[in-house]
């Protein structure tokens, strides 16, 4: 009996003694310091940081160009789009993107993953002739494993059939 009600004392002088240790919140926060955060010092007006993915989606036509089926050749809508991307990549020459390739679900998983990189490639290809660096443009292809649309229709085929370009950084 005396064992147990040791125990009970000591775990009640560790509650009280932890609860002791909490600190109740500030009615008010301090200002935050000027020069720490995500402050750029570019004040764009829309809360969007300069050269991130959303800067990026904001201001090109399209951050994806699609591709008929079985093919990787960049037609003159996606030239129309790489054009975009090309300016606003020059606009910021530090920032550095990915191209991923995709395919739809028709065909093998390593077929797919060829396809998905020939189409990288033919965005990234398209990007150089337009004077951007290639060092500045990684190609990763995912073949048929992540589909943008669900569903086996022309219409689900043909929005996984493309190459995204993302901003990975500075």
């Amino acid at each position: 009996m005396t064992i147990r009600k040791s125990t009970a004392m000591i775990a009640a002088i560790t509650m009280l003694a932890v609860g002791a240790c909490a600190k109740k919140a500030p009615d008010t926060l301090p200002p935050a310091p000027e020069g720490t955060g995500t402050d750029t010092g570019v004040d764009t007006g829309t809360g969007v940081v300069p050269g991130s993915q959303e800067d990026f989606v904001a201001n090109v036509t399209s951050d994806r160009i699609f591709f008929d089926f079985d093919q990787y050749n960049v037609d003159a809508q996606d030239q129309a789009t790489l054009q975009s991307q090309a300016q606003w990549l020059q606009r910021n020459p530090a920032v550095r993107v990915t191209l991923e390739g995709h395919a739809d679900e028709r065909g093998t998983r390593d077929y797919n993953i060829a396809l998905g990189e020939r189409r990288a490639n033919a965005a990234k290809n398209y990007l150089a002739s337009l004077g951007i660096d290639p060092s500045r443009i990684s190609v990763i292809s995912y073949g048929k494993e992540r589909p943008a649309a669900i569903g086996s229709t022309e219409e689900a085929w043909a929005q996984n059939r493309r190459a995204v370009t993302v901003v990975i950084g500075q």
